[in-house]
């Protein structure tokens, strides 16, 4: 690649393929300029990922790589490991909507033990179970660089979220964690609770679409009252009832770091929406309350409206 001047190259939504791949990795091996590749939504393979990851152990400027949306199984991620286990520039890495499992995650976590320059890992979409995000959680409690980790719509229950539960504990770098689309119960939602008291750099939270009840809201309730750096929590379409959001509420009383709470698609009604504008005419902090699609009645809308009339912080979603 001759040219010294492009430094992001967009190629998504292609039919590029793992012979595209291996050739454009061979340029790749002298190009000292690029730092962003987009390849998602493309037909490579495993072949193009082991090619690419050629490219990793010895190029010096990329920081983005994108893979998602391709065919990327396991013997792929585990190439991009080894990669990750060398280089020394590559802070963002995107295998979303691919088909690595748990070996992947496994030799994922590896790498992450050892590599000290990756931020971002972005993991959504594949086939990841207990086991892959119990070998991740290991690598958490040493890794000190990465700040956010996506693991949404993946087959993570309660097991994989214990285990990164006790990670978090440890961990003092990951800002943003996303568990959206998994089978987190309430016994997870518990151990991540635990976890939230005591740990400090949290500041996004996703638990949107997954099995949890009131009980595990209310374990959530009690961090909130004592943790000082969530300030995104996300609960949307999940088994939410009055009882949690009452439980919600008085953690809003005295939490004063969370600014935007989402529980939309739940089963919340006016006793709940009753509850949270109490909560309202002390909080001073919440920014965005979304409430959309529950069974608030007219009591509860009216609740909620008469506390806005104090409350100058919030923008309330119903």
């Amino acid at each position: 690649m001759a040219n010294s001047n492009l430094v992001m190259l967009d190629l998504n939504i292609n039919s590029i393929g793992s012979n595209g791949a291996v050739a454009l990795s061979e340029v790749l091996k002298t190009n000292s300029t690029l730092t962003t590749l987009d390849l998602r939504n493309n037909l490579l393979k495993d072949d193009g990922a082991v090619a690419l990851s050629e490219v990793l152990k010895t190029n010096s400027t990329l920081t983005t790589l994108n893979l998602g949306h391709n065919l990327i199984k396991d013997d792929g991620a585990v190439a991009l490991s080894e990669a990750l286990k060398t280089n020394s520039t590559l802070a963002t890495l995107d295998l979303g909507a691919n088909l690595i499992g748990d070996s992947g995650a496994v030799v994922l976590s590896e790498a992450l033990k050892i590599n000290s320059i990756l931020t971002t890992l972005y993991l959504p979409g594949n086939s990841i179970g207990d086991n892959g995000a119990v070998a991740l959680s290991a690598a958490l409690k040493t890794n000190s660089t990465l700040a956010t980790l996506d693991f949404h719509c993946n087959s993570i229950g309660d097991k994989g979220v214990i285990a990164l539960s006790e990670a978090l504990k440890d961990n003092s770098t990951l800002a943003s964690l996303k568990l959206n689309l998994n089978s987190i119960g309430d016994n997870g939602t518990q151990a991540l609770s635990e976890a939230l008291k005591t740990n400090s750099t949290l500041t996004t939270l996703d638990l949107s679409d997954n099995s949890i009840e009131d009980n595990g809201v209310a374990a959530l309730s009690e961090a909130l009252k004592t943790n000082s750096a969530l300030t995104t929590l996300d609960l949307v379409n999940n088994s939410i009832e009055d009882n949690g959001v009452v439980a919600l509420s008085e953690a809003l009383k005295t939490n004063s770091t969370l600014t935007t709470l989402d529980l939309g698609y739940n089963l919340i009604g006016d006793n709940g929406a009753v509850a949270l504008s109490e909560a309202l005419n002390t909080n001073s902090t919440l920014t965005t309350l979304a409430l959309r699609s529950n069974s608030i009645g007219d009591n509860g809308a009216l609740a909620l409206f008469e506390a806005l009339k104090t409350n100058s912080t919030l923008k309330l979603y119903t």
